[in-house]
């Protein structure tokens, strides 16, 4: 097969013939041209990397000060990175454009099962996240729409009802598209409603005071409209915190029990893998090299607008800030206009992801459960279904976003970032060409040895932090 024309493989039968030791199937190539743009793949790439994670990292910086923060968020953006060049170095060996059959090719059918599984359950976490948002948010915006009683309980302010009705008439329709690259489109603004979020939290730096008065305690304030000069002793009314220098000074480093979510709340935000083969399919005239481009464009533009979010948002509120920064910003004044545009803006940007992020969980659940048939719109539209059902019954009953962040983060991001890629290539690119003692395959072991000690580290410090009963800001956000 010519690897670059041909792009959709599926496996049939084994028929007994090896490839460095071990047993491969046979191979049917169907042609497909992708038609996808540079651009449009970046906007593609960029808003599977984007997601809810942004929400939480001024609480991650909060937990570990700005400098430790920094090089966690540089160290994951150029591990994410370097991971990509693996997948597509393995993908380019075999010809596979598909994350699960690379693992079937290393390691036969376990080695699809557990790929499968992981995106599986790396995406409905970050699905579940992106729906929690909408759950939480959507009541909020509504009710300062209304200027509701957000006491009553009026069924278009019940949270619940309205993350089935966007996920009906939304998320639905988009999922059930034929191919990807349609969606480039709501992915540039999807993007564009982020680069909002993220220029109102810098601008919101400048407006509000150090400490910050609590709405709930003075509905009459105007707080937020006091020019950016004033002083924070202006506000010692008996509403701030009483402990106004331990609140207002940025920490450059410090570690506690919440650190241990910082790592997982990293590594959920730049999780993309899974759909970077499937972009690669779609991208026009593919080769390596373009696709590495188009990867570390998307990563380089998200760690910018991860790192200034994550920034401005700390430095607005310290230690005050909550996992979900949006929440904290509901404390000073709930109606507030531009806030409340961000909400829009945000619930718009995580609504449009959804579809996106479940293109590869229902290819993986295709490479499991149907390997050898081709598409079919019947199945194509019950595996969407199935899914936001299931991932709507999540939503209605999780706990808190945290909890999200922290446990999909500490599993199957490590397994899709650090262990899957570096495995595959240990075993797909063959030992005559790269052996394992030559400086690419050491590279890739301690790559995944990295990754199985942030998997260990993080869910040792998370069930620690549970066990011990340690209070968590997140409350029920």
């Amino acid at each position: 097969c010519d690897w670059e024309m041909y792009t959709h493989v599926f496996f049939s039968s084994m028929n007994g013939k090896s490839y460095n030791g071990l047993k491969l199937a046979k191979v049917v190539c169907l042609p497909f041209e992708g038609k996808t743009s540079v651009g449009m793949s970046v906007f593609n790439l960029g808003n599977a990397i984007m997601g809810s994670g942004i929400l939480g990292l001024a609480y991650a910086m909060a937990n570990t000060g700005i400098l430790l923060f920094l090089f966690l968020l540089t160290a994951v953006a150029a591990l994410s990175s370097y991971s990509i060049h693996l997948l597509l170095k393995s993908s380019g060996v075999v010809g596979i454009r598909a994350y699960e059959q690379l693992g079937y090719r290393a390691f036969g059918t376990p080695g699809k099962m557990a790929a499968g599984i992981a995106i599986t359950l790396q995406n409905i976490g970050a699905m579940s996240s992106y729906l929690y948002i909408v759950k939480s948010e959507l009541p909020l915006v509504i009710q300062a729409f209304l200027k509701a009683d957000p006491n009553s309980d009026l069924w278009y302010l019940n949270g619940n009802y309205l993350v089935i009705m966007v996920s009906a008439s939304i998320i639905l329709p988009l999922a059930l598209m034929k191919q990807l690259g349609y969606l480039g489109y709501t992915s540039g603004f999807s993007l564009s409603c982020m680069v909002f979020f993220l220029s109102a939290v810098i601008y919101k730096k400048f407006q509000i005071p150090c400490p910050f008065e609590e709405f709930s305690m003075n509905v009459t304030s105007t707080h937020h409209a006091v020019n950016v000069s004033s002083h924070a002793n202006e506000y010692t009314n008996g509403l701030v915190h009483t402990n106004e220098d331990a609140h207002c000074d940025p920490r450059m480093f410090t570690i506690n029990s919440q650190t241990a979510y910082t790592i997982p709340i990293l590594a959920f935000a730049f999780v993309c893998h899974p759909e970077v083969l499937p972009i690669y399919t779609e991208l026009r005239n593919p080769t390596k090299k373009k696709m590495q481009k188009v990867s570390n464009i998307s990563i380089l533009v998200m760690y910018t607008m991860y790192f200034l979010a994550a920034l401005f948002g700390y430095l607005t509120f310290y230690d005050q800030v909550e996992p979900e920064l949006l929440h904290t910003y509901s404390r000073i004044d709930p109606y507030d206009t531009l806030i409340l545009c961000v909400r829009v803006a945000v619930l718009t940007a995580v609504t449009l992801t959804v579809p996106i992020v479940l293109f590869p969980v229902r290819r993986a659940i295709q490479h499991m459960a149907f390997p050898t048939k081709s598409f079919n719109w019947i199945r194509h539209i019950a595996i969407a279904v199935i899914l936001l059902t299931v991932i709507n019954m999540l939503v209605i009953f999780a706990p808190n976003i945290l909890d999200i962040f922290g446990i999909i983060g500490a599993t199957s991001a490590p397994c899709l970032i650090f262990i899957f890629p570096a495995v595959f290539y240990i075993r797909i690119v063959p030992k005559d060409k790269e052996p394992m003692t030559s400086v690419p395959k050491i590279l890739a072991a301690c790559f995944a040895a990295l990754g199985v000690s942030f998997m260990v580290m993080s869910l040792s410090f998370i069930i620690i932090d549970w066990t011990t009963g340690a209070s968590r800001a997140a409350g029920g956000h």
